[in-house]
């Protein structure tokens, strides 16, 4: 067993790059824990300069718009924002004088006491992260979600009162820094082509993603997506006793399923299987959603859940804010903002959520996968594609003839009514780009918000 310790003796230096949430809460931590600490971010936006200003104000050693190497070189520890690449020139020379990196969640774990739930997967984590939580909250059980979810691990970390189970969302980023981490219960919800753009290959963006199984011990569980081949074959090693799988196909002999009557269940051992909600009382949309229901019912129940106490905590499921929430209804056409879909096969989990026509907003930085499958997801209910962004001349190279209509549009305005045109009564315009934001916005909440506010402005009788 590995023991939970921090991984600085008191009086160390310790270096925090990036000023994002888990930066600022992650130097905090390293702080109260008697690190030396100064935190940097290469950017001088708003939100970074105001979190300098607010750990300065701290008596933490703090400054945006630039990395002084000449500290950061004399760290005797490094902890790296997961958005900071491996191949950037910090991380490089970082790299090359031989000091140690680390994640934030590497970080928080030596101050956690309590047992830890870590999640992963192409698509689906934050849902099933959240729902998660959900549900054992509902239960009567003291747990929050973290990690890449939003909520740094090492605020939890610096509580005094820490709650029974963390549920962690963990990016590829997260899990290449991941040394002593270490999990109770794992899940890898599915597998899919994804950041091509910072990966040199698959299987490198893959081998990330299978150091979750790195991150336990003889004791933990698994959870694994029966209906994803890439997932089984990557979880081979596994001893078959600490694994339990879900599936939305067929009937699993240990772990969840859905049935053909629309029955979410599930059996942890032999026995009879307990029946925890129908799909239709599920409020989440797609089935993608069930799957990620069955893994997060299966977490709950792993650790220490009531049967009778999934399905109720399920039906209480929130959307995610920027995933198939819908903006609105106008002219008896659904306005749906799904900004989080940053990739493909995310892109193509939703198109396959609707049954009705289809006017599909795509772009953003293209990621380095084909779009050919979104189109094929539609088939015939793809009425028009708009395609905006620095990638809308390869998605209409690729798809020019997958729908009646496609057009390109310069800016997320012009976008907006570029599928208000192409849309009919009973349409959904679904905003599902498969690309970064990073092109146009710094991050997929703010394209979200702009989608739902250029919907809205049009709505209102805005400008035209």
């Amino acid at each position: 067993m590995i023991t939970r310790e921090m991984p600085f003796q008191p009086g160390a230096t310790v270096s925090v790059l990036g000023l994002g949430v888990s930066g600022t809460a992650a130097a905090r931590l390293a702080t109260r824990r008697g690190a030396e600490v100064y935190a940097s971010d290469a950017f001088a936006g708003v939100e970074q300069s105001a979190a300098a200003e607010t750990l300065r104000a701290e008596g933490i050693d703090a400054e945006a718009g630039r990395h002084d190497m000449d500290r950061i070189l004399t760290s005797d520890l490094v902890v790296v924002s997961p958005g900071i690449s491996p191949f950037s020139e910090v991380r490089q020379r970082i790299s090359s004088a031989g000091i140690r990196t680390i994640a934030e969640v590497e970080l928080a774990f030596g101050a956690l006491r309590s047992r830890v739930i870590g999640i992963t997967g192409t698509n689906g984590k934050t849902t099933t992260t959240q729902l998660a939580a959900d549900v054992l909250s509902a239960s009567g059980t003291s747990a929050v979600a973290g990690g890449n979810i939003g909520r740094p691990l090492s605020w939890t970390a610096i509580e005094d009162v820490q709650p029974d189970w963390v549920v962690v969302e963990l990016s590829s980023f997260q899990l290449a820094d991941l040394e002593n981490f270490r999990m109770d219960i794992g899940a890898l919800l599915n597998l899919a082509p994804d950041h091509l753009d910072r990966y040199r290959d698959l299987q490198t963006y893959y081998a990330d993603k299978q150091r979750l199984f790195s991150a336990g011990d003889p004791d933990s569980s698994w959870i694994l997506n029966a209906d994803d081949p890439a997932v089984l074959e990557l979880a081979a090693g596994l001893q078959p006793d600490a694994v339990y799988h879900f599936s939305t196909g067929h009937e699993v002999d240990r772990g969840a399923w859905l049935d053909d009557d629309g029955c979410l269940r599930a059996r942890l051992e032999a026995g009879a299987a307990e029946n925890w909600l129908t799909e239709s009382e599920f409020p989440l949309i797609g089935r993608h959603n069930v799957a990620n229901a069955l893994a997060a019912g299966l977490v709950a129940r792993l650790a220490g859940c009531a049967a009778e106490a999934v399905g109720p905590g399920l039906r209480t499921g929130r959307g995610l804010p920027h995933r198939l929430e819908e903006v609105g209804t106008y002219d008896d056409v659904l306005w749906v903002n799904d900004s989080k879909a940053t990739n493909v096969a995310a892109a193509r989990a939703a198109v396959l959520s609707f049954d009705r026509p289809i006017v599909l907003m795509l772009g953003g930085r293209h990621k380095g996968e084909p779009y050919s499958s979104i189109a094929g997801a539609a088939g015939d209910r793809l009425r028009a594609i708009v395609a905006f962004g620095e990638a809308a001349p390869r998605i209409v190279g690729e798809l020019e003839h997958a729908a009646p209509k496609v057009s390109v549009e310069n800016g997320m305005e012009a976008a907006v009514r570029a599928a208000a045109r192409h849309a009919e009564p009973g349409d959904v315009v679904l905003f599902s780009p498969a690309c970064s934001s990073f092109d146009m916005y710094p991050n997929y909440e703010v394209r979200g918000e702009a989608f739902a506010r250029a919907v809205r402005t049009l709505r209102s009788g805005g400008p035209s």
